[in-house]
């Protein structure tokens, strides 16, 4: 006859005994490994990197597939409504309102049957829809160079600035305060004096001040790590401070550049969309989300979607930045349970 042992374990609720077999399954995972597994089990942040994985691949492909160009002028077909086809969804149909009563605003316009705009038009006869792609595809250009600026120079910076220490990192810490006191609009405003207004001033001004917070963070993190036993143990064997910093210190500081990164991204897309609002960032008649939205916003009281739309989509990309973030912050965080 078999025998039976009975342990304690054997009365565990079968959710309690699972959360204990994936615990000891992680015990074989890198640190890297078990972040990406808290990130999966996110699913706000892993809707939201979808979203902008979608927002990207659309934005890329709108370079060759197109509906119309987006700075072209149909003045005869001005401020009509979105339409897709002859399909009766609520809200694409073509309707608007004229002298309090509901008409089909592209019969009154003459437009042809096959001829029409999915988010309908702007008071210069302009595609929405257009405009509003390209308007994505200006915001992640921004947010790749913001990017950009923060792993080169914010991370070097730090990284020389916490390493050397003494004096070396008094004079840099010194610099970023004088670039910290200056605000980024009057950073903007001075590089229209200098450059035209556009893509270029807006790039300068981020690259000279984005990368500040990203340099204390990095910087903060440094003055940690050289002091443990593996760094002191490889300047002991001789190893140069280029390599101690490629194998030892930034793959311990990879958590605080990810998440500091993915929090730079959406306050560089506002400020982009802040700059172009107000009539200072990119000119027309290139299209920006900024622009479409002071555009939308002069008819907004009774052409609501020609604001409505850029809102969305500029709404919908900072927050899934922002949730992305906060999942990574999360997923990285060593005290974190999932």
């Amino acid at each position: 006859m078999a025998d039976y042992k009975i342990t304690a374990d054997s009365f565990k609720p079968a959710h309690i005994a699972k959360e204990q077999q994936e615990k000891l399954g992680t015990d074989n995972m890198t640190f890297m490994q078990d972040a990406m597994r808290r990130l999966r089990h996110n699913k706000m942040a892993m809707i939201s990197l979808w979203i902008i994985i979608a927002f990207i691949v659309i934005s890329l492909l709108s370079f060759f597939f197109s509906p119309s160009n987006p700075n072209t002028q149909h003045l005869k077909w001005n401020n009509l409504p979105p339409k897709i086809a002859n399909w009766s969804i609520p809200g694409f149909r073509g309707y608007g309102v004229s002298a309090g009563a509901k008409v089909n605003v592209y019969a009154q316009n003459n437009v042809p049957n096959n001829v029409w705009f999915v988010l309908g038009t702007d008071s210069l006869g302009r595609d929405i829809f257009s405009r509003i792609l390209v308007g994505t595809r200006v915001s992640l250009f921004i947010a790749f160079m913001a990017t950009l600026f923060d792993l080169t120079i914010g991370v070097v910076y730090g990284l020389v600035s916490g390493w050397k220490g003494g004096m070396v990192d008094t004079v840099l810490q010194r610099i970023i305060e004088i670039i910290s006191s200056i605000p980024n609009l009057v950073v903007a405003i001075l590089m229209l004096l200098v450059f035209k207004p556009g893509l270029t001033s807006i790039i300068i001004a981020i690259g000279f001040t984005g990368w500040v917070t990203m340099a204390r963070l990095v910087r903060a993190q440094t003055l940690q790590i050289k002091d443990q036993e593996y760094v002191l143990a490889a300047r002991t064997l001789g190893e140069s401070s280029v390599k101690i910093a490629m194998k030892h210190l930034i793959p311990n500081l990879s958590s605080t550049i990810i998440i500091q990164t993915m929090f730079t991204i959406p306050t560089a897309i506002f400020f982009e969309a802040f700059l172009s609002y107000i009539g200072i960032g990119i000119p027309s008649p290139t299209a920006s989300l900024g622009t479409l939205l002071s555009d939308g916003q002069k008819n907004f009281r009774f052409l609501p979607y020609q604001m409505v739309y850029p809102a969305i989509v500029i709404s919908v990309l900072m927050i899934s930045f922002n949730l992305l973030a906060d999942g990574l912050r999360d997923a990285f965080d060593p005290r974190t349970t999932r």
